[in-house]
């Protein structure tokens, strides 16, 4: 898989300076942690559920969630994961559609039995797995799904992952944040190499408050939400070698429909796409909030981000591919001549590069360019949504 293989191959072309690098559920976890953008989320119950992850597949996601936990309702659990060994066996079963097609498929259960239980019950089609989402994680109630997921590797032969998902009410209080983050370090920390991502569960810290954004704010504009991304960044996203990828909080607005930009993107050919009138259309349809939020997200740190509508996952892609002029200063940064520091002009003419302070955020603005591509010089954010579009002329 890769991100924009959807895309016509020449059109890819006209696009990307350095296209999308190509990735399966077996390639090395930095690049999975990068390469997992838009999560799109989906309950375990759904009949269908087979059939909707390669439709999804089909339109550019590559990786899903497909959940136990609070998208279905307690008496549903059951019922649900059945639906699911069902549903993953049928993917397993289908000779035309080989692994590097699907997206990565995770599973967000309610309790640590649930993780070997279901790797039991799945077989030979645990091999269409690549891991677990791990609800409210704090150290205590995170250890038992950890150590439960070590047990259901080790019986099933299969690398499987983990993404706790930080949303307790102790991370958000000021006066046990500090003990929680401390103590979710340690856990993550013994877990390393099965850790993915840290996902964040922005819904459940609004709730302790009786909050919720509207579709013009973020996540940024609600100060108390935005002071626990600051301090999970700050204490488990240190780009030294000891942080872990952190993902964007879910946007919950989705009365953007991919059908709202058909009409536009069939009276002009793919080249001729008028920016400002798709731009227009984006900001009258809600999705003003989200661009904002996505972009707010890459300034903080943040790296991907939860997804619960199909329509939110061309924009995560679209903004997460790396401009020429980014490239074009990380490649010179991390130049080996430059081993010594200094500063210099970009080749841009237009900021001073620093060689040291500026490493960290080369090495991930090129991890990123590995995965997401890297733009033409001509190619913008509406040129690469107006691309990934189902339908473009």
């Amino acid at each position: 898989m890769r991100h924009f293989g959807h895309v016509a191959p020449e059109v890819r072309k006209r696009l990307f300076h350095r296209e999308p690098c190509a990735f399966t559920p077996d390639s090395p976890a930095r690049l999975l942690a990068a390469a997992l953008g838009a999560t799109l989320y989906s309950p375990a119950t759904r009949p269908r559920l087979a059939d909707d992850v390669l439709k999804q597949a089909g339109r550019g996601v590559v990786s899903m969630v497909l959940c136990l936990e609070d998208s279905i309702d307690d008496a549903d659990v059951g019922p649900g994961e059945e639906n699911l060994v069902r549903q993953l066996t049928a993917l397993d079963d289908l000779d035309d559609h080989p692994d590097a097609d699907l997206p990565l498929l995770f599973i967000r259960v309610r309790a640590p039995e649930q993780i070997p239980d279901l790797v039991r019950r799945l077989g030979p089609a645990v091999r269409q797995l690549s891991g677990f989402v791990l609800p409210k994680f704090t150290e205590e109630r995170g250890i038992p799904f950890l150590e439960a997921l070590a047990t259901a590797e080790a019986e099933s032969g299969r690398r499987l992952f983990a993404m706790p998902v930080l949303e307790s009410p102790e991370l958000l209080y000021r006066e046990s944040r500090v003990e929680t983050l401390e103590g979710i370090s340690r856990a993550v920390g013994k877990y390393r190499d099965r850790v993915l991502a840290l996902r964040l569960g922005v819904t459940d810290f609004c709730s302790s408050y009786g909050l919720r954004r509207g579709p013009d704010m973020t996540a940024y504009d609600v100060q108390i939400v935005a002071s626990v991304i600051a301090d999970v960044v700050n204490m488990l996203g240190r780009a030294d070698g000891t942080g872990f990828t952190v993902t964007g909080p879910v946007w919950e607005y989705f009365r953007v429909q991919e059908r709202m930009f058909k009409p536009l993107l069939r009276q002009s050919p793919f080249l001729e796409v008028q920016a400002a009138e798709l731009r227009e259309k984006l900001i009258e349809h809600a999705m003003d909030g989200l661009l904002r939020e996505i972009s707010l997200d890459q300034a903080n740190g943040l790296l991907g981000k939860t997804c619960i509508h199909p329509s939110h996952v061309l924009p995560v892609h679209a903004l997460s591919v790396v401009s020429h002029e980014e490239f074009s200063d990380a490649q010179d940064i991390l130049r080996p001549e430059r081993g010594g520091g200094g500063v210099l002009r970009s080749a841009y003419t237009n900021k001073m590069n620093e060689v040291k302070p500026h490493r960290a955020w080369a090495e991930r603005t090129l991890l990123r360019a590995e995965v997401f591509g890297v733009a033409n010089q001509d190619i913008g954010f509406v040129e690469l949504l107006a691309a990934g579009l189902p339908g473009r002329p």
